[in-house]
C-alpha cells in the first residue's frame, strides 16, 4: 500500500516552494487498487496538509491507467485559466511553471500536484444552491468559450457517448431477448429512441470547450464572501456547453445530498439550476427544443435503472421476469413520450 510520511510531504512542499514544514496531514481520498491485485502500483491519494502558521493544502498523488502528467498538466492549466477569468478556485502551485510533477515515493511513481485547501465546502443542494450553482456553470463556459480552452479528454456527461446519467446498451444489446417478450412495445421504444438521439445530435458537430465535468456538491464551496467556488478538475474534459449545462443541471436535481425532501424537489432543483445558468448565459431557441427529448432519453435510460438500483433491467432479464420486464418497458415508453417542455423564466 502506498504510504506518505511526514518527510516526503515537507520535501515535496519545499519543492513547489512551501517553505513553512507541515505539522500533520489527514487522508481526504484513498483508492486502494493494491485491494484487487496485490501487485498493483497504482495510487490514487488525496491529503490535506496542515501547517502552523500559513494556510493547508491539498496535495494530490496518482498513478492511474490511463492518467498521464500530460493529462493533469492540462487539468491544472484550464483551472488557472478560470481563475484568471475570476471564477474562484484554489490557486495551483507549480515548480517551474509546471503544476503536475513525478515523484517516486516509498517505491511508488506518483503524479503530485499542490493546491489551496478551501473551506466552506457545499454539503447539501437547495433551490438556492443550485440556481448558483447553474449561475457558476455559466460563468464558466462563457470563459472557456471565450478564451478558447481545452483539455483534449472525454468527459462523464456527454449524451452521444457512453456516460454517467443514461445507459442504451442493456436494452439495444439484449433486443433478442426483450423483443421476444413484447414485439411491438420494444420496436416502439427503439424507434422513438432513434428518433430522440438524432434531435439531441442536433449539436454534435458545435465546437467542444473544456467543462469542469462535475459540479457536484463535494467539489463545490462557498467564500467567505458569499460566493460559489468549484474545485478538483478530475473529470475535466472537452464538451458542447449545451451538453454540459442539460446533464449537469439533471445531475445536481437527482443525485446529490438535498436539504430538504419534497415531492416537487427534483423539479424545483432541476429549474432553479437551468435558471441560473439561463440568467448568465441564456439558451438559444433550438436548444430549448431539444431540452424535452433529451430529458426524455435520461429517463427512460436512466443508468441506475438499467444497472445499478433495485429492480434494474439488466437484474430483471438475468432473472427472467417476463411480467416485470413489460412493466419496465412500459413505463420506458411513458417515459420517451411525455416529453417536458423548457421552463419559462421571468
Amino acid at each position: 500500500m502506498f504510504e506518505i510520511t511526514l518527510a516526503d510531504i515537507r520535501r515535496i512542499a519545499n519543492e513547489y516552494h512551501i517553505d513553512e514544514c507541515p505539522t500533520a496531514f489527514y487522508e481526504l481520498q484513498r483508492y486502494n487498487y493494491d485491494e484487487e491485485n496485490k501487485d498493483s502500483k497504482e495510487v490514487r491519494l488525496i491529503i490535506k496538509v496542515v501547517f502552523e502558521k500559513r494556510s493547508p493544502v491539498v496535495i494530490r498523488f496518482k498513478n492511474e491507467q490511463y492518467v498521464t502528467k500530460e493529462h493533469i498538466e492540462a487539468q491544472c492549466c484550464f483551472a488557472v485559466q478560470l481563475s484568471k477569468g475570476e471564477i474562484k478556485t484554489p490557486y495551483i502551485y507549480h515548480i517551474n511553471g509546471h503544476y503536475a510533477n513525478d515523484y517516486h515515493i516509498n517505491g511508488y511513481d506518483v503524479i503530485v500536484t499542490i493546491e489551496d485547501f478551501c473551506d466552506g465546502e457545499v454539503t447539501a443542494v437547495d433551490e438556492n444552491i443550485a440556481r448558483i450553482t447553474g449561475k457558476l456553470l455559466a460563468q464558466m463556459h462563457n470563459v472557456s468559450e471565450r478564451m478558447n480552452l481545452h483539455v483534449y479528454d472525454k468527459v462523464m456527461f456527454n449524451p452521444l457517448l457512453q456516460n454517467d446519467l443514461f445507459d442504451i446498451s442493456v436494452f439495444s444489446e439484449n433486443k433478442e431477448i426483450l423483443r421476444a417478450i413484447e414485439p411491438s412495445l420494444y420496436d416502439e421504444i427503439e424507434s422513438i429512441t432513434d428518433s430522440h438521439l438524432r434531435k439531441i445530435a442536433t449539436f454534435k458537430k458545435e465546437t467542444q470547450y473544456a467543462v469542469q465535468g462535475d459540479i457536484s456538491l463535494c467539489n463545490l464551496y462557498i467564500t467567505a464572501t458569499g460566493e460559489m467556488g468549484v474545485f478538483d478538475y478530475n473529470n475535466s474534459g472537452d464538451n458542447v456547453l449545451f451538453y454540459d449545462a442539460i446533464m449537469q443541471a439533471v445531475f445536481e436535481s437527482r443525485l446529490m445530498d438535498y436539504k430538504d425532501d419534497y415531492p416537487e424537489r427534483e423539479q424545483n432543483i432541476l429549474f432553479a439550476f437551468l435558471n441560473g445558468y439561463n440568467s448568465v448565459r441564456s439558451f438559444t431557441d433550438q436548444q430549448k427544443e431539444v431540452y424535452p427529448y433529451l430529458c426524455a432519453v435520461i429517463s427512460a435510460y436512466w443508468l441506475g435503472d438499467m444497472s445499478y438500483d433495485e429492480g434494474n433491467l439488466k437484474s430483471l432479464i438475468e432473472k427472467k421476469q417476463t411480467d416485470d420486464i413489460r412493466l419496465f418497458m412500459n413505463t420506458m415508453r411513458d417515459h420517451l413520450i411525455t416529453l417536458k417542455e423548457f421552463p419559462l423564466f421571468n
